[in-house]
Parts: C-alpha cells; sequence; structure tokens
C-alpha cells in the first residue's frame, strides 16, 4: 500500500470513528434534556426548565455538524457494504436524536406552563415513562455501535410499556376533566407532556428498527415486536 492511499485510509477511519463519537455526545446530550426536562416537571423547577430550553441550541449545532460528516464521508470517500450501511444508519438515527432535543424542550416549555398552575397530582407515570424511554434511547445506541439486533429487538418490545404508560395517564387524566372542569388545563398539559414523552419512545424504537436493518437487512418498522420480528 502506498503512503498515499494508507494515509486515506487511516483519516477515513478517524471520520467513521468520529461519527460514532458524535452520536454517542449528542446522544448523551439529548438524555440530559430529557431527564433535566423530566426533573423540571417533578420538582416544578422554571429554572432547569429554561436551562433545558437553551441548551437545545447545542444538540442542534451537533446535528449539523454530524450531518455535514455523514454527508462527507458518503460523497467523497465513497463507502461501500457495512460501511455505507452504517453511514447511512447514522444519517437517520442523527435526525431521531435531533427530534428528541426538540420533544425534550418542548416539555421544558410545557413545565413553565405548568408551575404557573396548582400541582393537579403527583407524578408517578411521567418519571416512569421517562426513564424507560432514557433506557431505550442507550439502548438502542448501543445497538448500532455494537451491531446487536439482541439489543435492539429488546428496545423495540419496551415501547409497548411505554405506549401502556401514556394511556393509562391519558384515562386517569380524561377522569380528572369529568370531574372537575377546572383541572381541564392543567390536565391537558400533562396529557401533552405523556405524549412527547411517548414519542421519544417512539424515536429509540425507530433507531432500533434501523439497527436490525442495517445489521439484517431485514425491514420490521411495521411490524408488531413480537419476537419473531426476524424470523
Amino acid at each position: 500500500m502506498t503512503d498515499h492511499k494508507a494515509h486515506t485510509v487511516s483519516q477515513y477511519d478517524k471520520e467513521l470513528t468520529k461519527l460514532r463519537e458524535n452520536l454517542m455526545y449528542l446522544g448523551a446530550l439529548v438524555d440530559r434534556a430529557v431527564a433535566n426536562a423530566m426533573k423540571a416537571i417533578v420538582d416544578r423547577d422554571s429554572d432547569l426548565a429554561r436551562q433545558v430550553i437553551a441548551d437545545d441550541d447545542a444538540v442542534d449545532r451537533l446535528d449539523e455538524v454530524t450531518e455535514e460528516l455523514s454527508i462527507r464521508l458518503l460523497a467523497l470517500r465513497q463507502p461501500a457494504a457495512s460501511d455505507l450501511r452504517f453511514i447511512t444508519t447514522a444519517i437517520k438515527t442523527n435526525g431521531h436524536l435531533e427530534r428528541i432535543g426538540d420533544i425534550a424542550a418542548k416539555i421544558a416549555e410545557k413545565c413553565l406552563l405548568l408551575n404557573q398552575e396548582t400541582p393537579l397530582k403527583p407524578y408517578i407515570d411521567l418519571p416512569r415513562m421517562a426513564e424507560i424511554s432514557r433506557s431505550m434511547m442507550h439502548r438502542s445506541l448501543e445497538a448500532m455501535i455494537k451491531e446487536d439486533v439482541a439489543l435492539a429487538c429488546e428496545v423495540r418490545r419496551d415501547d409497548e410499556i411505554v405506549d401502556s404508560l401514556n394511556e393509562q395517564i391519558f384515562r386517569e387524566l380524561i377522569t380528572f376533566m369529568m370531574e372537575d372542569a377546572k383541572t381541564i388545563t392543567r390536565a391537558l398539559l400533562v396529557m401533552q407532556v405523556s405524549k412527547n414523552m411517548e414519542r421519544i419512545s417512539d424515536h429509540a424504537k425507530s433507531i432500533a428498527d434501523m439497527v436490525i436493518f442495517m445489521v439484517t437487512g431485514k425491514n420490521v418498522r411495521h411490524r408488531q415486536p413480537s419476537g419473531e420480528e426476524l424470523r
């Protein structure tokens, strides 16, 4: 191998490593945003909510940098086989992570509104939704980096737990509103927070879906996570 070709390969490997690092760092940023947004809700901490909203700018900047790096790798390096699948998956994953950051900021905005009202009830299921959704996001990224299909399938199944919690919260809040019209504004805000948290789990599931496609070539996006998706 000539020195020039060796340098080119070395630079390509460094750029692939940088892409992986960017995705993990972006994942860490949005995870912190989700955690802080939920903490702001539970603790009625408006200052923390405002910080989550302000921090979304850093998420957006890293999203742009990572997308540019991915496109440059595709355009200039002409990757093949597994590298091509990884880079195209990385582009989509980057987009999902950026949207999770946006959702965290929206939850923080709802927090500011809720903090102007008397608490409707103690928050129990919302923090649980946040915990599961964050775990799904961690594991979907880990599955991508490790090309771990079993872990990706696990993430897909956990989405059903979050969906069930969202439905449970919805039914409970409907009861509040029917019994006392004065709770409607607060209940609707909490519903929106719950729905936003459910959307975060959907994005994590979508990343897991892409990991399965990246590794196996099987498209499971429209299949229920029954445990039979790869057969």
